[in-house]
C-alpha cells in the first residue's frame, strides 16, 4: 500500500464518535434552523459559525473526555455523584427536546423524500421510521459506526454549493468576523435556534456513551475499574473530536451562506416547505437543463442521509440515558437479548416521534422549533458538564484545566442568555 493511502488510511482510523456527533449536528433540524437563519437575516447571523467552533468543541470534548475516563455515561455519574432529583429532571427535559426532535426529523425525511416521489407523507414516514429501527436495533455496533460515518458524507452538498456561486466574498468574511445583534424577538428565536442545533442536549449523552463504547472496542475496561486510558488514546479522542466539530461548522457556515445568497437576496425570507429549501441548491446544478429536480434530488439526498444518521443519535441518547439513570444494562455493543430495555428505549422513542407527525404538526417549523428548545433545555445541563468534568473524584488527572473551565461555562451562559433573551422579548417585542 502507498505510503501517501496508509497515511490517510491512518488517520481516518482516528475517527470515531466525534465525527459522527459533528455530523449528527447537521441534521434535517439544524438544516432548517440554519436555512431559516440565511433567508430571513441574509449573511447577519454567519459569525454564530465562527465564534460557536471553540464552545463547541470544549462542549463535546469535555463529554467525550468524562465518558472516555469513567467508563460511565453522563446520566449515570449524575445518579451517582447529585441528587436524584436533578438527574429526572436533566433526562425528562433531554427525552422530551429529543422525541420532538426525532418526530420533526422523521417528518423531514418524509417531506424531502416526497419532492421526488409522489406518494403519501404517511407511507415515507412509516417507512423510514422501519428502516432506521432495524439499523440500529439489529446491525453490530461496529458495523453500524461504519454506515453512520459514510452518512456524512451527505453534508458536502452545501459547501459545494457554496464555492460554485458567485459570492460577494468581503461582506461574507466581514459577516463572519464581526458579530451583529439586534434586540428583537425574531433574532433572539433564530440565534437561539442556531445555538440549540449546534450545541445540543443529545450529543452530549450521545458522545459521553460512545467514548464509553470505543474503550470497551479497544478493550481499555477493566472490571468494576475506571479504564486504563492513556495519552495517546486522550489525544486520538481530541483529533476525532475536533475534526468533527469543524466539519460541522463548516457545513453550518456554507448552509448560511447558500441560504442566504440564494434565498435571501431574491426575497424570500421565510421557508415554509422542504422545497423552499430545496431551491438553495439550484446553483448546484443550474447547467443542466432538469436543475430544478436536480436541486430537489441533491437536497433530498442530504435531508435522508443526514436525518438516517441523526435520528439513531437522537434515540440512542435517550436510551443511553434513561438506561444510565435506572442502572439498567446498555450500550449499541450488547446483544438485542441482554439490554432489552435499552433498545426498547430506541424503539419507544422512534415510535413516538413518528406518531408527532400525525396530529398535523409542520415539518419545517417543527424542526425549527425543536432546536430553540434544544437551546433551553442546553443551559442547566451544560451547568452539569462543567461541574463534573473539573470534579478531581470523577476525572482525576484529567479533569478539566482551567481554560476549559471558563469556555463551559461561557457556554453555559451564553445558552442561557439566549434562552431568557428570547421569552423576554415575547412579552416585549
Amino acid at each position: 500500500m502507498p505510503v501517501r493511502l496508509q497515511s490517510v488510511k491512518k488517520v481516518l482510523g482516528l475517527l470515531g464518535p466525534g465525527l459522527i456527533t459533528g455530523a449528527a449536528d447537521d441534521d434535517p433540524s439544524g438544516i432548517a434552523t440554519y436555512s431559516q437563519a440565511g433567508a430571513q437575516s441574509g449573511y447577519a447571523l454567519l459569525w454564530t459559525a465562527l465564534f460557536m467552533l471553540p464552545l463547541q468543541i470544549v462542549v463535546q470534548e469535555s463529554c467525550a473526555r468524562i465518558g472516555a475516563v469513567t467508563g460511565k455515561g453522563l446520566a449515570r455519574l449524575m445518579r451517582e455523584h447529585y441528587s436524584k432529583p436533578v438527574l429526572y429532571i436533566a433526562v425528562f427535559l433531554l427525552l422530551v427536546a429529543n422525541t420532538i426532535n426525532i418526530g420533526a426529523d422523521i417528518g423531514a425525511l418524509a417531506a424531502a423524500a416526497q419532492l421526488l416521489l409522489p406518494l403519501p407523507l404517511v407511507l415515507f414516514s412509516v417507512l423510514f421510521t422501519v428502516l432506521i429501527i432495524l439499523l440500529e436495533v439489529l446491525l453490530p455496533y461496529r458495523v453500524y459506526s461504519r454506515v453512520l460515518k459514510w452518512l456524512a458524507v451527505s453534508l458536502l452538498a452545501y459547501p459545494l454549493t457554496a464555492l460554485i456561486i458567485s459570492e460577494p466574498w468581503p461582506t461574507i468574511l466581514r459577516a463572519t468576523f464581526l458579530p451583529h445583534i439586534e434586540l428583537s424577538f425574531s433574532f433572539f428565536f433564530v440565534i437561539t435556534g442556531v445555538l440549540g442545533t449546534t450545541i445540543s442536549p443529545y450529543m452530549f449523552f450521545w458522545q459521553a456513551a460512545e467514548e464509553t463504547e470505543e474503550v470497551r472496542a479497544q478493550h481499555l475496561q477493566r472490571a468494576n475499574r475506571k479504564p486504563a486510558i492513556t495519552r495517546r488514546f486522550i489525544r486520538n479522542l481530541r483529533i476525532d473530536n475536533v475534526t468533527g466539530m469543524v466539519f460541522s461548522e463548516i457545513g453550518t457556515w456554507a448552509i448560511i451562506v447558500v441560504a442566504a445568497t440564494v434565498l435571501h437576496s431574491h426575497g424570500l425570507t421565510t421557508i415554509r416547505t422542504s422545497a423552499d429549501a430545496a431551491r438553495a441548491l439550484e446553483p448546484l446544478v443550474h447547467s443542466f437543463p432538469q436543475a430544478g429536480y436536480l436541486a430537489k434530488l441533491i437536497f433530498a439526498t442530504g435531508i435522508i442521509g443526514l436525518g438516517l444518521l441523526a435520528i439513531p443519535v437522537l434515540a440512542g441518547s435517550s436510551s443511553y440515558a434513561l438506561t444510565e439513570a435506572f442502572g439498567w444494562p446498555e450500550g449499541l455493543d450488547r446483544k438485542l437479548t441482554k439490554a432489552w430495555a435499552f433498545y426498547g428505549i430506541i424503539v419507544g422513542g422512534t415510535l413516538i416521534g413518528l406518531l408527532l407527525n400525525f396530529i398535523g404538526i409542520d415539518p419545517v417549523k417543527a424542526l425549527v422549533y425543536s432546536a430553540v428548545i434544544n437551546g433551553m433545555v442546553a443551559a442547566p445541563l451544560l451547568a452539569l458538564i462543567a461541574l463534573m468534568a473539573s470534579n478531581r473524584a470523577i476525572m482525576g488527572r484529567y479533569r478539566s484545566g482551567w481554560l476549559s473551565r471558563l469556555l463551559l461555562w461561557l457556554t453555559c451562559l451564553g445558552m442561557g442568555a439566549a434562552a431568557l433573551g428570547t421569552i423576554a422579548t415575547l412579552w416585549h417585542p
